[in-house]
């Protein structure tokens, strides 16, 4: 009998190739058929709006079609009226210049008519609509997800945290739940910068590992009240080979192992591949049947957001990057109004 773990994946990458295989076929249909519905908005805009047909016209027109083309689908009174509005909402963009040089066009043709009207009707800002229909062309959202995410709001909730999960996790509401669970940046005040400032990435590596597990309640609460300690250096044999994982925890509320991979210097793509073979050896030994796919977090003192988002979006584990940050690092005025730690002691 095969490896379960293998087939899975081979399912993962068919799917994926005949779900782009598909969309390759429908962009083009997709491409006429929005010029087509575009031309037809310009039309019954233009005409409706300034007067010229009388109330419930666009009624009768859509009874006449019907009537002339039996059969005919997509041409409801309500439907012209969804062509009317995407019209009216993309015309002041579509020809603009250079703002229209900012479209990504083969993403705008690649979804289809009513994933563009629940965009406009649910995303108000020019940002959150390209954002949606990126997601939607890339991540080869269907419609009722694509719904799922715009009444999440995902995208003003989606943190600023470099990460894959919308396309790695087995579920909308899953992968919502690990975009609010983590932040871009976390303020560890309880470790002394000084103590970071050799050359050696090693020892500072483990300076900082110590002083979280010192401070191991400090941190969780940094984290997140849902976040259970597991270990540190926690130990994953894959085939005779030893691996580390710097802090393991376990999150309540996504249900998910978590693994922190610990950095004190700035990211580097390399890491990532590390984080992922950390994952693939939870998921395989370590994760029990309940639970949902382990998540990665690589934690670093500096990172490049946009090429860390360029480097992690081909990964197919659940992963993110934040870099963190000590009361030492920032400004004088913000350190002011930190409380004293003794006095905070004292208070909890």
């Amino acid at each position: 009998m095969g490896d379960l773990q293998t087939y899975a994946k081979a399912v993962r990458v068919i799917k994926e190739a005949i779900l782009r295989s598909q969309y390759r076929a429908t962009s083009a249909a997709n491409k006429e058929q929005l010029s087509l519905y575009y031309g037809i908005g310009c039309y019954v805009s233009k005409n409706s709006r300034d007067g010229f047909w009388g109330k419930g016209a666009i009624e009768t027109i859509s009874q006449q079609l019907q009537k002339e083309l039996p059969g005919l689908r997509g041409f409801s009174a309500t439907n012209i009226k969804n062509m009317r509005s995407f019209y009216e909402e993309w015309s002041p963009f579509v020809n603009r210049q250079p703002m229209a040089d900012d479209f990504n066009w083969s993403d705008f043709v690649a979804i289809g008519f009513s994933h563009h009207i629940e965009i406009i009707t649910k995303a108000k800002s020019l940002d959150a609509r390209l954002f949606y229909i990126h997601e939607s062309a890339t991540r080869f959202w269907n419609k009722y997800t694509l719904r799922d995410y715009l009444k999440a709001d995902l995208y003003n909730h989606r943190g600023t945290l470099p990460n894959n999960f919308t396309a790695t996790m087995p579920s909308t509401k899953q992968a919502l739940k690990a975009v609010n669970a983590f932040k871009d940046e976390y303020l560890l005040d309880f470790i002394n910068v000084e103590e970071l400032d050799t050359k050696d990435e090693d020892l500072n590596k483990r300076v900082l590992e110590k002083s979280i597990v010192d401070n191991i309640k400090r941190f969780i609460l940094t984290f997140g009240q849902d976040f259970i300690f597991v270990g540190n250096q926690y130990r994953l044999e894959v085939s005779g080979e030893e691996m580390f994982v710097d802090l393991l925890f376990f999150n309540r509320e996504i249900n998910s192992l978590v693994a922190i991979e610990l950095k004190s210097g700035k990211f580097r793509s390399s890491y990532l591949g590390q984080l992922s073979t950390y994952l693939s050896a939870l998921d395989t030994y370590v994760r029990k049947p309940h639970e949902n796919p382990a998540i990665g977090i690589l934690l670093c003192r500096d990172m490049n957001q946009l090429f860390v988002e360029f480097a992690i979006r081909d990964y197919d584990k659940p992963m993110g990057v934040a870099t963190f940050r000590t009361s030492q690092e920032l400004p004088e005025r913000f350190r002011k109004a930190l409380p004293n730690i003794e006095d905070l002691k004292k208070l909890l």
